[in-house]
């Protein structure tokens, strides 16, 4: 079931940018082990994910190990699932970790390094435009876990 972001929620996963005056600005920080901070615009379609009733089939997670990530979805809702970076996807429990989040129009989130993640998928219109702050090397760092070939893919309820 895809639920709201929030602070509390989200936290297991990365953080939630904060207002430049807020006293708990800052206290997180992005790291880029190669020293390869890149800002770019990017897009997810929904013809990228089996379509299933009442929502999408997530077959495989992505996971950078060398830097966390940044979004901010620019013109759709759009929803991302992610897992604990620690899940390693072994047995029928680990697809349990799995959550999924709704992101709305110029909400932003980071992931943390490692987090294991799937979209952001747009929830209306063809295609979410995205503001992506990541390692401009990420294709050299991106692991895929193949939850379908595992038989561990979930489906994410839009509601």
């Amino acid at each position: 079931m895809t639920q709201p972001l929030s602070e509390d929620a989200w936290e297991p996963f990365g953080w939630l940018p904060v207002a430049d005056t807020d006293p708990l600005d800052g206290k997180q920080r992005m790291t880029f082990e190669w020293d390869d901070a890149h800002v770019n615009l990017i897009g997810h379609g929904r013809g990228e994910v089996p379509a299933t009733r009442d929502g999408f089939r997530c077959e495989m997670l992505f996971r950078h190990d060398t830097h966390t990530q940044s979004l901010m979805a620019l013109n759709v809702p759009a929803v991302i699932a992610v897992a604990p970076a620690s899940t390693e996807f072994s047995d029928a429990a680990d697809a349990d970790l799995i959550r999924a989040f709704r992101l709305e129009p110029l909400e932003s989130l980071v992931l943390h390094r490692g987090t294991w993640h799937w979209g952001p998928f747009p929830i209306m219109g063809d295609e979410v435009r995205l503001f992506n702050v990541q390692g401009l090397r990420y294709a050299e760092d991106n692991r895929c876990m193949d939850l379908a070939g595992k038989g561990l893919s979930v489906d994410v309820v839009l509601s």
